[in-house]
């Protein structure tokens, strides 16, 4: 994954989320320090009861208007935790949502070539693991009030009977919270690590499960198993490690409560010789004791789990890949009342369609001049290949898309073809360039060349395992009429006849369960079903034969109109002939630079570079 940044301070970023939803954590604490108090009781009751038995009980209680108050304060504990954790839950959701929800939206900013610095898996982890800590530490926070709160109330009542001895139990929580900052450091290294493993691990699964075919065609079963094993086995170490050290501590910190706690009783044993403490006054403070030694055992692996909140926070920081650090904690709305798919919220998503179509201006001209963009390796190849001028990229790239046009980018393999695409539409930042959509720059390409203003569809068409129909649409709203229309403009009115369940298909995972063909007719209809202005299509016929392709660039431009009275323009990364000689202009691409633009007939005449690339294609 990517490296890990100079580290952030924790506290700012726990009082950011503490402020997102201040009444929530403020209810969360009321109904935790209740819980703490509710646990005074016991304590003073079991004070009661033996104070009852030697006859020195108050306010006239025996022992059984005692026990019947015990029962009755188990009651009010039982109800305290039932509702104090209904509010933590909803509060604890809150803040991951919000960590999650900030992650997702910056990663969805950035450059779609760039948007991931490692494995999907890897990132996965970091939205699942990293926000669960952070979670689990602002819940502590809510802990850590309500002991404090117990301590001060255990320990009034406890010098109010002997201050002497009060004051030891303060002991054991020094001794704890010097324990835990002498292992923080290591505390921060040992999850940092474990992370780091367990993310590869996942990336690791990630790619196999999307590489099963290549692995089988090249007979490496043994070999990824192999370095599988070897990473999972690096995980489980670092794991252990992680968990033991994380064990010890709470073990330290249980033992020297515990310790505190004997030397505490030695204390009592001894002032109970001179009968200022009785047997009532000795119950209350063994309970308090065991009490405050869960606690200050608590409030130790607090400490630890504090460190481990800030390799959580540089690891989510990491990934926002430059973003301000504070992207991460900005207060945004969360709609987390509303179901997903009610109608409310579909129609804020999608808007009425008529709407749409009334604000987006037509394409008429889409003009782009001196588009450039070099892969960060493009100078040292360049200078070490011996190639003159040689670009790893594109180069000052010009040229103009009128609407209803035909626009095929050829060229030979490594021209700059599908990077040229994808500098266009934002998926790589330009480095230099402007393109403008009828006269006016487009700043945001990424946010702006979608639909309804353009669609796209890469040479690897991205499908799920979901039914066909879902692959389709996405969530947009269309009639069956509309659908019917993309699924025979993009020639698969035949494939799905043959499909057992119809558009209720499941296709598999990257659409495993179609052919070549159908894969890419599938992409094909997606894009059409939502009628952009402008298409944009990276070689999506290499696996049509000559025939289906022929028909589906003939119903693109017969049937479009008849959809929304508007003819896209298309622009179409291609070396086949269909496409070419269908071609209102060609931009021959070599070496990331425009090598000419034309028809078909007056390339062939003027350009050797295109005369070598029709003879490959009839050759091939």
């Amino acid at each position: 994954m990517v490296t890990i940044q100079p580290k952030v301070t924790v506290a700012p970023f726990l009082w950011r989320l503490i402020r997102y939803r201040p009444w929530l954590y403020l209810v969360d604490i009321v109904a935790w320090v209740s819980i703490s108090l509710s646990e005074l009781l016991p304590g003073l009751l079991a004070k009661f009861f033996f104070d009852a038995l030697a006859g020195e009980a108050p306010f006239g209680l025996n022992v059984w208007t005692i026990v019947a108050l015990v029962g009755a304060a188990a009651l009010v504990y039982i109800m305290a935790i039932f509702s104090g954790g209904l509010v933590d839950i909803r509060h604890r959701f809150t803040m991951s949502a919000l960590l999650r929800h900030n992650l997702l939206t910056t990663l969805l900013k950035r450059p779609g070539a760039a948007a991931l610095p490692g494995a999907v898996g890897e990132v996965i982890n970091t939205f699942r693991d990293d926000a669960e800590t952070v979670e689990n530490t602002i819940s502590w926070t809510v802990d850590q009030v309500s002991i404090f709160v117990f301590v001060v109330a255990a320990v009034g009542t406890m010098v109010s009977i002997n201050p002497r001895i009060a004051l030891f139990t303060l002991l054991p929580l020094a001794a704890i919270v010097l324990t835990a900052r002498a292992a923080s450091h290591r505390i921060e290294r040992y999850r940092e690590a474990s992370r780091t493993a367990t993310e590869r691990v996942s990336g690791a699964m990630g790619e196999i499960f999307g590489a099963v075919q290549a692995i089988q065609v090249a007979t490496a079963e043994s070999h990824v198993l192999e370095h599988f094993r070897k990473l999972n086995a690096e995980r489980q170490r670092m794991m252990v490690r992680d968990s033991v050290f994380e064990r010890m501590l709470d073990s330290l910190y249980g033992n020297i409560g515990a310790v505190g706690t004997g030397l505490i009783l030695l204390l009592t044993a001894s002032v109970m010789r001179d009968e200022s403490f009785s047997v009532g006054d000795f119950a209350l403070f063994v309970y308090n004791l065991g009490m405050l030694t869960e606690f200050m055992r608590g409030f130790g692996n607090f400490l630890a789990h504090y460190q481990q909140a800030g390799v959580s926070l540089n690891r989510m920081v990491a990934l926002l890949q430059g973003a301000p650090a504070a992207t991460l904690v900005t207060h945004q709305p969360l709609d987390l009342d509303k179901e997903t798919g009610d109608k409310e919220t579909r129609d804020k998503e999608t808007g009425d369609k008529e709407t749409r179509e009334k604000k987006i201006e037509r394409l008429r001209l889409l003009a782009v001049k001196g588009l450039t963009y070099h892969y960060a390796q493009s100078k040292a190849r360049g200078e070490g290949d011996g190639v003159e001028n040689a670009v790893h990229g594109i180069e000052d790239v010009s040229f103009q898309v009128t609407q209803g046009s035909f626009t095929v980018i050829t060229g030979r393999i490594g021209a700059g073809k599908t990077t040229l695409l994808r500098t266009l539409l934002g998926l790589l930042p330009k480095q230099a360039g402007e393109v403008c959509w009828n006269g006016e720059p487009v700043t945001a390409p990424a946010e702006f060349f979608t639909p309804p203003y353009s669609a796209y569809t890469p040479q690897a068409p991205q499908l799920m395992s979901a039914p066909l129909k879902d692959n389709l649409l996405l969530g947009l709203p269309v009639t069956d009429g509309e659908l019917e229309r993309a699924l025979h403009q993009a020639v698969l009115e035949n494939d799905l006849a043959t499909m057992p369940d119809g558009l209720a298909t499941v296709i598999g995972p990257k659409g495993v369960r179609l052919s070549g063909g159908q894969a890419q007719r599938t992409a094909a209809a997606r894009m059409f079903v939502r009628q952009p202005a402008l298409i944009v299509v990276d070689d999506l016929s290499s696996a049509l034969d000559v025939n289906t392709e022929q028909i589906l660039w003939d119903r693109l431009f017969t049937l479009t109109a008849q959809g929304n009275g508007h003819q896209p323009a298309c622009l179409v990364v291609s070396h086949r002939r269909p496409a070419l000689r269908r071609a209102d202009q060609i931009i021959l691409l070599k070496e990331g630079r425009v090598e000419d633009v034309g028809k078909l007939d007056e390339l062939l005449l003027r350009s050797e570079e295109m005369r070598r690339l029709w003879q490959g294609e009839e050759g091939g």
